[in-house]
């Protein structure tokens, strides 16, 4: 009798067992600043300036994947924009130091060119990243090191001239995972 009561419990322990397991993914919130700089494509001109960026996510994280949304403050100089981007990410085997790379695509929300008095139109966006997760042991949260570039076509029109922006720039990220 005491043998089937064993085997009972074990079996009623194993099916329980998940319910108790870390869950596969997770939710996170998270900021983000960067340091780069920016290229203004305006007919043969191509000025280079330095740039900021502050940024807010929100996303989920799977075991080979991660998707979020994400907000941008970018700062160019006289140029002032907002864009809202959604991203994937696929995240390489590693241990400790985790590399990735994320493709996004979003929209330019809204700007100002205050060189050219110039309101900047809602305008598609598109950014690659590439980067490295590091993990905190015993705090539920992550740091991101990357690399991104993001490209802006069509931000507003002067004359003939419908000038692209490419906006590059080294970013950290911290995320709280909940």
């Amino acid at each position: 009798m005491k043998l089937k009561t064993s085997i009972i419990l074990c079996a009623a322990a194993m099916a329980a067992a998940p319910a108790f397991a870390d869950p596969v993914w997770d939710l996170y919130a998270g900021a983000t600043v960067g340091a780069g700089a920016a290229t203004i494509f305006a007919d043969d001109e191509h000025p280079t300036n330095p740039a900021q960026s502050f940024g807010a996510i929100f996303g989920v994280d799977l075991p080979a994947f991660r998707f979020e949304t994400e907000y941008n403050y970018l700062n160019v100089k006289d140029v002032h924009s907002h864009v809202a981007l959604v991203n994937a990410y696929f995240k390489m085997p590693s241990t400790v130091i985790k590399p990735y790379l994320g493709v996004g695509v979003g929209m330019l929300i809204d700007g100002e060119d205050k060189a050219n008095s110039a309101d900047l139109d809602p305008s598609a966006a598109y950014q690659g990243m590439l980067g490295v997760t590091l993990d905190v042991p015993g705090l539920p949260c992550k740091f991101d090191i990357e690399a991104r570039a993001i490209y802006i076509p069509d931000v507003y029109k002067v004359g003939d001239i419908e000038p692209d922006i490419l906006h590059y720039d080294a970013r950290i990220k911290l995320r709280y995972l909940f």
